[in-house]
């Protein structure tokens, strides 16, 4: 048409520029779905331990808080006992990759969950401008809890102040999540006689994340997700998977070790009522945002029943 104008070329610094403007333009249909809805994230791994990768993931969490979404974190903090520990020459043992925790334990567990590592987590995300509140199962008896006696099979157990969760009281987490702050809680439950008790992160995030009635559950891990062996000896992420795969993947040994009481722990909180979980490699810089915004995320997504438009990578 005459007098119509060519668009111009670009290139160079022009062109990452418009790159990274349609990386926001992908993500403005999931920041619509996703406003006003609740994430669960369980904050471990070696995203807690460097400096660099805690700093992604604090920024994550912080815009997903201003864009409407309301995250909730859960945190664990082995190493920062184990840290305090062996300053004190406590030696360390583990009952079924759970950690002995007698009265003395429980102290030093206490006093660097909700004393420490709590607080750093707080701090970070309030140096970036959102609004932080740090708070433990004992505030508000949030975390109501009983001593654990069995094992994942039943067998009897005993391993000192280590916890079960009884009841998940959630008025004081939506009181400040539904407002302008993000709840940053430590995994310590209280009993029925005030007694404090030590209990597994991923635990405690999965029982929230159900009575919360979150949308998402998201656990930061030290692996891309459940990993499949190919013919050439690459290693495929499986992107989503139900209960039928699950049972099947544990059966064929691909899901094993460490992995199972994580891959069930997610498929149980989805069969009570929440969406989606998710388990993502917290060592790649904003893997939150990377699984939250993008079309085909990242890690593996547990759901209760698979739907057709679910795209799978081959």
């Amino acid at each position: 048409m005459a007098g119509q104008k060519e668009n111009p070329v670009i290139t160079g610094d022009m062109k990452n520029n418009v790159d990274r403007a349609s990386i926001l333009i992908e993500s403005l249909p999931y920041i619509r779905k996703m406003r006003g809805q609740t994430f669960v994230i369980k904050y471990g791994g070696n995203a807690m331990i460097n400096e660099d990768l805690k700093q992604s993931v604090m920024d994550d969490i912080t815009l997903l808080k201003y864009i409407g979404i309301n995250p909730v974190i859960v945190h664990g903090g082995g190493p920062d006992i184990n840290d305090m520990l062996n300053k004190v020459n406590k030696e360390s043992h583990f009952v079924n990759g759970l950690r002995y925790t007698d009265d003395e334990t429980m102290g030093y567990a206490q006093m660097v969950l909700i004393g420490k590592t709590n607080k750093d987590i707080v701090s970070v995300l309030c140096g970036k401008g959102a609004k932080a509140i740090g708070i433990s199962g004992i505030d508000g008896n949030l975390i109501e809890a009983e001593k654990l006696t069995e094992d994942a099979d039943g067998n009897p157990i005993d391993i000192g102040y280590v916890g079960k969760i009884k009841k998940i009281n959630t008025k004081v987490i939506s009181m400040l999540a539904n407002d302008e702050y993000i709840p940053v809680i430590a995994p310590i439950g209280v009993g029925k006689n005030g007694e404090s008790y030590n209990i597994n992160a991923d635990t405690v995030a999965a029982e929230v994340a159900v009575a919360l009635g979150a949308s998402k559950l998201i656990t930061l891990t030290d692996v891309g997700g459940v990993l499949r062996k190919l013919e050439d000896g690459s290693d495929y992420i499986i992107p989503v998977l139900d209960e039928k795969d699950i049972k099947d993947l544990v059966e064929e040994g691909i899901i094993k070790g460490g992995m199972i009481p994580k891959i069930e722990g997610c498929l149980d909180t989805v069969l009570r009522g929440v969406d989606r979980a998710h388990i993502i490699d917290g060592r790649i810089p904003h893997s939150i945002i990377l699984e939250t915004f993008t079309k085909n995320g990242i890690g593996t997504m547990i759901v209760k029943e698979k739907k057709e438009h679910y795209e799978y990578r081959k």
